[in-house]
């Protein structure tokens, strides 16, 4: 969504610590804007501003490399891989699809959306040989999709069309989520809905939330799903950080319906969920501007962790471990359970 531009924000680095954060350590620091990660070969890659692209060691933060995609400072808030390649792509027309070799780390561009309302808000690997990209509509006001299969990139026709004022955000590559059986996507503004698509029959189902909506600020940022039955959705308002009513939600129906949770009690805008690993959806943790959050019951209840500002997206090494990136670090935390 063109309108969410980089909400940055200078930071304390100081963490609330509880009884929940076993250790946090800066792996990373740099004048860049990061909102997609991935997770590979024991590294964190990114991309982010000013076209860059790189990788952070977990094991040896010394051991780090950054190149850039192109000599036009492009925006780049998606990021994702299969086993040979990672891709990203550039927000604003025209938006090129970029290949990085894993290994040589050479890149190439393998697709081009030279319309000018092109704004891709979030890339997502089903598997290695299945992806999904959206972008902001057309003047159509049709779902704007492009989908990976087999190694090319191809505009996708669907039928679903937008109600006006309804994109999606930019803010940190996670409102699209899958499973072995459905492609959720979340979209905001000023209706905020979950695209359902059934990969058996490549139908989409749309459904309304209960998630605040109605300005162009307001809506999902992010979504994660454990299986084809339980999701959580979170997101809020970024011109209003502290507002926390009804920005949380959950299905058990595989997003058929959303019930709102801890409104009123919970830390505000979040622009990044992420289940834990092994805990069959009890355990969440999210991310916002201005906190880290953690529920252990589903996401009915949360408890902030921590009140470092200026992280936008996580994504979890194992069950223990996440990682964070954001305004200008990337950081990696352990939790003790």
């Amino acid at each position: 969504m063109k309108k969410l531009l980089p909400f940055l924000l200078s930071f304390s680095g100081i963490f609330t610590f509880s009884q929940q954060i076993e250790s946090s350590e800066t792996i990373l620091n740099d004048k860049i804007s990061i909102r997609a990660i991935e997770i590979y070969d024991n590294k964190v890659w990114y991309s982010g501003t000013d076209s860059k692209f790189g990788y952070v060691d977990l094991k040896d933060s010394g051991n780090q490399k950054q190149i850039k995609l192109s000599e036009k400072k492009l925006q780049f808030r998606t990021l994702g891989q299969d086993k040979k390649a990672f891709y990203a792509i550039n927000i604003e027309s025209p938006a090129e699809f970029f290949k990085i070799d894993k290994k040589s780390l050479k890149y190439e561009v393998v697709f081009r959306d030279t319309v000018k309302t092109a704004f891709y808000d979030a890339l997502h690997f089903v598997n290695d040989k299945l992806a999904y990209t959206f972008s902001d509509a057309d003047k159509d006001s049709k779902l704007k999709l492009a989908k990976f299969d087999n190694g090319k990139w191809a505009m996708l026709k669907n039928n679903v069309v937008l109600n006006e004022g309804e994109a999606a955000f930019a803010a940190s590559n996670t409102n699209i989520s899958s499973t072995k059986n459905y492609l959720w996507i979340a979209t905001g503004g000023k209706a905020s809905r979950i695209l359902k698509l059934n990969f058996k029959d490549n139908q989409f189902k749309i459904i309304k939330t209960p998630v605040i909506q109605g300005e162009s600020s307001q809506g999902i940022y992010s979504i994660d799903f454990l299986d084809d039955t339980f999701g959580i959705a979170v997101g809020g308002d970024y011109t209003k950080q502290e507002a926390n009513i009804n920005n949380i939600a959950t299905t058990n129906d595989g997003g058929e319906t959303w019930q709102i949770q801890a409104s009123g009690q919970n830390a505000g805008y979040t622009t990044c969920v992420k289940i834990r690993p092994g805990s069959k959806g009890r355990e969440i943790i999210s991310v916002g501007d201005r906190h880290i959050s953690y529920s252990s019951d589903f996401g009915k209840t949360w408890k902030k962790i921590s009140e470092e500002k200026g992280f936008f997206v996580c994504e979890w090494v194992n069950q223990e471990t996440v990682v964070f990136a954001g305004n200008g670090k990337i950081s990696v935390m352990k939790l003790k359970f």
